[in-house]
Parts: structure tokens; C-alpha cells; sequence
């Protein structure tokens, strides 16, 4: 107990270090986290001024705060534009000063990343070799995508930590876990959109009651709780998801290799969207309906792929969800080649990735071709895996009902 008590107040001491560098160093002196700014804004002005974090006076004072004056027309609206349920998440951070809650939320985005790391390498049962576990550790700080969410402050981190700490849950047996990440992991929903209908079917198929139970209540009192305190939430809310296209360019990876790229039009896009639903349709019917569950986490990592590759609007820091995927690609590099095999990967990717965003960037806008490499190659790693996630212990979430 008294260690347990000590590494705690050690784990505290450090986060508080690490938040008052990262404030002198950076959110102090430089403008920074404009996808963290709206929803902090939007939290506080609900909880300090009892202000809608939809209203025109919320998005004025967000506007004010990015641009110091009103957005123009073209510009970047800045809504809030997340479910209610966001303001209690951000809760804790609006009684700061914005450089200060800047400077916590990067800090608490870089431990979610940590944390999705060590429940990924423990979902695959992986014990790393300490040389490249130190190498993982930078990678998982460093890498474009993952560093890009940190200046950005974008709640894709928290989302994925969410999402790997729910299937560690479910692999663990620890169902009311599981169930309660999950439902919070609708944070952003493009995120979850399949994910989390899918796991839940698989609740239900194999007869994991405390698991749908969780989340269904877990959901529940997120809704009962929005709904009680922003009565007019969901319509003010799906009003500014209208607003959102129009104000952003980035959308899929499939809209913007087919539109953009080879301007194939709706049909192209509609026709490659068709393809890989009903693709991940019938991997979830192998699963669910013939009862193939020594595939489940590999569906379970085809469906974080495919939703990033057609969600409507999607962002590149969403991509630290392929993390998963790609640990297990290394793992299999590593027990074929040896530790340098998966270094030498990391070290490219690492620079690869950075150097096509500095080599495409214009202005302060990353290039749309950065959102094309990483999902596609990774849907094709790891489907020309399959039988190797198939095969090991690891590929089901376990069956029957668990009480934990």
C-alpha cells in the first residue's frame, strides 16, 4: 500500500512538472491548441456563465479568442460542435487560465497515448525488448499523427485510450470497464460510428451481459445528464454538424483520393464506400453469424481501419487508432527478423511520414495526400495478415458471459 501510495504521489509530481514546462515553454509564449480552444471555451462559458456551448455568443467569444475578432467568411467557424456530454470531460480544466489548461491537456493527451500504447503491447501480449520499447515510447510521442493531436489538442487521443482501454477490458473479462470506455469513447463519434455497434452485436452474440448492460447505462447517464442540463442539446448540436463541411476541406481518405485525386465523382466515391462496407458487413457476419471468434480482434482492427478510410469527416491525429494494427505488425517482423528489423521500420515511417507534411505543406495547412498512406497501407498489412492474427491466442475477446 505505502509503495502503491508513493508511486502515486511520484506519478503525480511528475505530471505536474511536465504541465508547468510545457506551459513556460510553449502555451505560455505561443498560441496553440485551436482544436482543444472551441471545446474548452464551450465548456467554460457552460459552466462559469450557464452560456449553450452551441449559442452565437459561445462561438463569438471562441471566434475572438482564435482570430481575436470574428471569424470571417471562409474561415474556420470554431464551433464547438461536439455532444454535449464533452463539457463534463473538459470540466476540470476550465478554472484555469486557457495557457494553463492548454498546457494540462497536452500533457494528459500524451499520457492517453502512453496509456493506448501499453494496453495495445498487453493486448498482444508482447514483452518488448527494452531498446525497442524505448524507441515505441518516442514513436508514440513523436510520430506526426500523435504529435500533430498534441499541438492541436485534438480529443482523438483521449478517444483512442478509450478505445484501447474498452477491448483490453473486454480481453481481461472486465466487462463493466469495457462497457463504460466504450460509451464514452462516443466523445467523437466518427470514431465509433462501427466500432462500437460492432462490439456491442458481439456482446449479444456471445452473451456478455455486463458488458452491454455498462455501456447502455454508462450511455444512459451521459444522455440523461446532457438532457437535463442542455434540454436543446441534440438539435443544437446536429444544427452545427450541418455547419461543419462547409467550413472544412479535409474529408475522408476515400473521398479525397477518388474526388479530389482521380475525380471520379460521387458514383467513384459511393461505389468505393459500397465496396468496403459491404466488405466489413461480411467480416462482421463471419464473427457474428458463423461463429468464427478466433478473428474478432482482427475485425475489430479492420473496422478501425474502414471507418477511417469512409467516415465523412475524419483528421490525420485520428490515425494514432492504427496503432494496434501496426504493434502487431511489428511483432511479427520482430520474431522473424530480430529487434533491428522493427527499428529500422520505425525510423522510416517516423521520417518518411514528417517529411512528406514539410515537403507538402503550404501555409500552415497540411497537404490532403497525407491522409491517403497511412490508412491504406495499413488496411493492406494488415489484411495480408489475417491468418497470423487468426492463429495466435490473442485473436479472440474471449466467450460467454464475465462478471468482473
Amino acid at each position: 500500500m505505502q509503495r502503491t501510495l508513493g508511486l502515486g504521489m511520484i506519478g503525480a509530481l511528475m505530471l505536474l512538472l511536465a504541465v508547468i514546462g510545457t506551459h513556460q515553454l510553449y502555451t505560455a509564449r505561443y498560441a496553440a491548441q485551436n482544436d482543444f480552444l472551441p471545446r474548452w471555451e464551450g465548456a467554460r462559458g457552460f459552466w462559469q456563465e450557464g452560456l449553450s456551448p452551441y449559442s452565437t455568443q459561445t462561438t463569438t467569444a471562441i471566434q475572438r479568442m482564435v482570430f481575436g475578432r470574428a471569424a470571417h467568411a471562409g474561415e474556420d467557424l470554431s464551433l464547438f460542435v461536439y455532444p454535449f456530454y464533452t463539457v463534463f470531460v473538459v470540466a476540470p480544466l476550465v478554472w484555469l487560465p486557457y495557457s494553463w489548461a492548454a498546457a494540462a491537456a497536452i500533457v494528459l493527451l500524451a499520457v492517453c497515448l502512453l496509456v493506448g500504447l501499453f494496453l495495445c503491447l498487453d493486448m498482444l501480449r508482447w514483452r518488448v525488448p527494452p531498446l525497442l520499447l524505448g524507441a515505441l515510447l518516442l514513436f508514440s510521442l513523436m510520430n506526426y499523427y500523435a504529435a500533430r493531436g498534441l499541438f492541436l489538442g485534438q480529443l482523438a487521443h483521449v478517444v483512442y485510450a478509450l478505445q484501447m482501454l474498452g477491448l483490453w477490458a473486454l480481453l481481461k473479462r472486465r466487462d463493466r470497464l469495457a462497457g463504460a470506455a466504450l460509451a464514452l469513447a462516443t466523445l467523437k463519434p466518427q470514431m465509433s460510428v462501427l466500432l462500437v455497434p460492432f462490439l456491442l452485436l458481439w456482446g449479444l452474440r456471445t452473451r456478455r451481459w455486463y458488458f452491454v448492460g455498462a455501456w447502455v447505462t454508462a450511455w444512459g447517464v451521459l444522455m440523461v445528464a446532457s438532457f437535463a442540463l442542455l434540454p436543446t442539446w441534440l438539435g443544437d448540436w446536429l444544427a452545427q454538424v450541418q455547419l461543419y463541411p462547409s467550413y472544412t476541406r479535409d474529408g475522408s481518405p476515400v473521398h479525397i483520393l477518388t474526388q479530389k485525386l482521380l475525380g471520379l465523382g460521387d458514383v467513384g466515391e459511393g461505389v468505393v464506400n459500397a465496396l468496403l462496407g459491404g466488405a466489413l458487413l461480411w467480416l462482421w457476419w463471419d464473427v457474428l453469424g458463423r461463429g468464427r471468434r478466433e478473428r474478432t480482434l482482427w475485425v475489430v482492427a479492420m473496422t478501425l481501419l474502414i471507418t477511417h478510410l469512409i467516415v465523412l469527416k475524419t483528421a490525420t491525429p485520428h490515425f494514432v487508432v492504427f496503432t494496434l494494427p501496426f504493434l502487431f505488425a511489428l511483432q511479427l517482423l520482430v520474431a522473424r527478423f530480430g529487434v533491428w528489423s522493427a527499428l529500422i521500420v520505425l525510423g522510416v515511417v517516423f521520417v518518411a511520414v514528417w517529411w512528406h507534411f514539410l515537403a507538402t505543406l503550404t501555409g500552415n495547412l497540411e497537404d490532403l495526400s497525407l491522409f491517403l498512406p497511412a490508412p491504406f497501407a495499413m488496411l493492406a498489412v494488415t489484411w495480408a495478415t489475417r491468418r497470423a492474427w487468426w492463429t495466435r491466442a490473442h485473436g479472440t475477446l474471449g466467450d460467454g458471459d464475465a462478471r468482473a
